[in-house]
């Protein structure tokens, strides 16, 4: 096993979507999954990228991803989101996450951020001893959202 962390380019996209809907459906949720190649291409390789991301290769060969983007928090600035992170299954267990993970911190501490944020589903037990291995800490925040669908609905009503 020869393992190596890069920056993701625009033609690891297909793959970069498969890991997603990988994760996906071991989260239970490949029906949420609504991204398309071409919205990745358009938002992350785009005048405006909305994200970056970090590929581990063994030999060439895809298997896990740090995907994220760097948002703004009025308690604490600049702040890196880690939305997906995944290694693929035959992979996990031998050292291939934490490699990612600190790499993914090493952006963190290269662009000066205040802190690393992510989501983790409460009972996703692998993932969350992963996390805490690395000294993380789990909030007591809950995370809101509104899906399109909701916003354009909300809009409407509004109009009226």
């Amino acid at each position: 096993m020869k393992i190596t962390i890069r920056r993701g380019v625009k033609k690891d996209l297909p793959l970069v979507l498969k890991l997603i809907k990988e994760l996906a459906d071991y989260e239970k949720s490949l029906d949420e999954v609504t991204i398309t190649l071409q919205d990745l291409e358009n938002d992350g390789f785009g005048d405006r990228p909305y994200y970056q991301f970090l590929i581990a290769e063994d030999e060439k060969k895809i298997i896990g991803l740090s995907f994220y983007f760097i948002r703004y928090s009025t308690w604490k600035g600049k702040i890196l989101h880690l939305e997906d992170f995944v290694i693929t299954e035959e992979y996990r267990n031998k050292g291939v996450g934490s490699l990612l993970f600190k790499k993914t911190v090493a952006i963190c501490k290269k662009l000066n951020l205040n802190a690393m944020t992510w989501q983790v589903l409460d009972w996703n037990e692998p993932a969350i001893n992963f996390y805490k291995k690395h000294k993380a800490d789990f909030e007591t925040w809950l995370h809101g959202m509104l899906t399109k669908e909701q916003i354009q609905k909300m809009n409407h009503s509004e109009k009226k």
